[in-house]
């Protein structure tokens, strides 16, 4: 499995600006030609190394924004009667995420091509850490009124902006820390450890400001003190969890040779690359279309699955969140089994398995009539979620060449943000289609994301797989 003429001149073509060092990185490079990982070059079959784990920690941190924020507790909240009429309150969130997923669209790909080119992916990792850090904590001041609700969806909105642009370089360093051989087991423990993070985060949300084991005044309800401080616990368990990462894992060398480009030229450059890929190797293109739509559908079932837990089968939100932790729980195990299965039978089969998994477990909450028929397909849910995540990441991993992480995982980002309006504009379209017709119209959200997860199925099944696969 040798770097063949032929595909060696392939990636010259493909990145003709690069230094060479980077252009010898083939898609199907042998083990010695990938960056070793920093704790590996004596065992390369070890795992948990330190600086896979202080990578794992930012995902662990990350889990208070996705798990509290973003799914369970604080947007529960932005929908809640509160902030008027739910299904309008939900209208209004899934169209201010569908912004921010244009904006990540449009500005993901060119932050990673540029951070690749200076060799400042730490760095940038560290800056977009801070800003989702300062965005969460602002939420604080989104009092319980329903003049408070665009604030509240522009600051989640824009911090989901950030965190995407921070999820782009974190992204980046998994080839970093891993080799070939484990880079799908440390992409699902890297997974598993964002939903244990999630799990003590929610823990300590709910006994100590929710439903508090010993009274005290944060956990006052009066103006909604408790669940406001529910935003500043979030981004201080962020930034701690952070910062690990900014120092057990080096910096990226800068091609200092290259060329520098303009904000401008950056999209000219970007467009030349995507081209070039196009000819030489599209099924990496087709897999990042095919994988850009079902990631939307994988995010929008944790986004909208706190919210469905309320609105439609009336959990309150002490309830929501013990689901959470119990999801969390399950989620994990299937993340962390998932990457053992995807370095053994290849990522293509995890993710194909789980998205059938997420649809036949997607259309039993529909058609479920009560919260026990929730709580058992909601937890496959879960259960599936984790492992097609995590093989998606590492499926691109095993395609990139060195020095090109940042780039490809900014398209990484973009093709799924581009796409990313369309889970949350269906879910909110389907709502407001069955509102006239129906009493309990946001249970019709459920069958706007299990339409994207399917899409992206249909899209990913004639995608080759890499090399590497099986």
């Amino acid at each position: 499995m040798g770097l063949s003429h032929s595909r060696s001149s392939t990636c010259a073509r493909l990145f003709p600006r690069l230094p060479r060092k980077f252009v010898l990185a083939s898609y199907d490079a042998p083990m010695s030609e990938y960056p070793a990982a920093p704790a590996a070059s004596a065992d390369r079959s070890k795992i948990i190394t330190k600086p896979v784990l202080s990578w794992a920690f930012w995902d662990w941190g990350s889990a208070a924004i996705n798990a509290v924020m973003t799914t369970f507790v604080f947007t529960v909240y932005l929908t809640s009667g509160l902030f008027g009429d739910t299904d309008a309150n939900s209208v209004v969130l899934g169209n201010g995420l569908a912004i921010a997923g244009l904006a990540i669209a449009l500005l993901a790909p060119v932050a990673g091509l540029r951070s690749d080119a200076g060799g400042r992916r730490r760095f940038w990792l560290g800056v977009n850490t801070v800003i989702v850090a300062v965005l969460t904590a602002a939420c604080f001041f989104v009092y319980p009124e329903p003049r408070f609700l665009v604030l509240g969806v522009t600051l989640i909105a824009l911090a989901s902006v950030f965190s995407e642009f921070a999820t782009v370089n974190y992204n980046a360093m998994l080839p970093q820390i891993s080799t070939p051989a484990t880079i799908g087991k440390v992409s699902g423990f890297g997974w598993g450890m964002g939903y244990l993070g999630g799990i003590m985060a929610l823990a300590i949300v709910l006994f100590t400001l929710v439903t508090p084991i010993f009274p005290w005044a944060g956990a006052s309800e009066t103006n909604s003190l408790n669940l406001r401080l529910v935003a500043v616990f979030s981004a201080v368990w962020f930034m701690g969890f952070a910062l690990p990462v900014l120092f057990a894992v080096p910096e990226i060398p800068g091609d200092k040779g290259g060329p520098r480009f303009t904000l401008l030229q950056s999209y000219a450059e970007l467009g030349r690359r995507v081209r070039a890929l196009f000819r030489t190797d599209r099924h990496t293109v087709y897999f990042l279309l095919a994988s850009a739509i079902f990631r939307d559908g994988l995010g929008a079932v944790f986004t909208f699955g706190g919210i469905i837990a309320a609105g439609t089968f009336g959990f309150p939100l002490t309830k929501v969140i013990i689901f959470a932790i119990v999801g969390n729980v399950v989620a994990a195990a299937g993340a962390m089994i998932g990457g053992w299965l995807d370095d053994t039978i290849g990522p293509k089969r995890v993710i194909v398995f789980s998205l059938i998994g997420l649809l036949i477990s997607g259309m039993g909450v529909f058609f479920s009539p009560g919260a026990g028929g929730f709580w058992v397909f909601g937890l496959m849910l879960c259960l599936f979620v984790g492992p097609a995540q995590s093989s998606s990441r590492a499926y691109l991993a095993r395609l990139t060449p060195a020095g090109q992480e940042g780039e490809l995982f900014g398209l990484y980002a973009t093709t799924g943000r581009a796409v990313n309006s369309l889970a949350p504009a269906l879910f909110a379209a389907a709502i407001a289609l069955a509102t006239p017709h129906v009493a309990q119209a946001q249970r019709y959200g459920i069958l706007g994301i299990m339409v994207v997860l399917l899409l992206g199925l249909l899209l990913l099944l004639p995608v080759r797989p890499p090399r590497s696969d099986g």
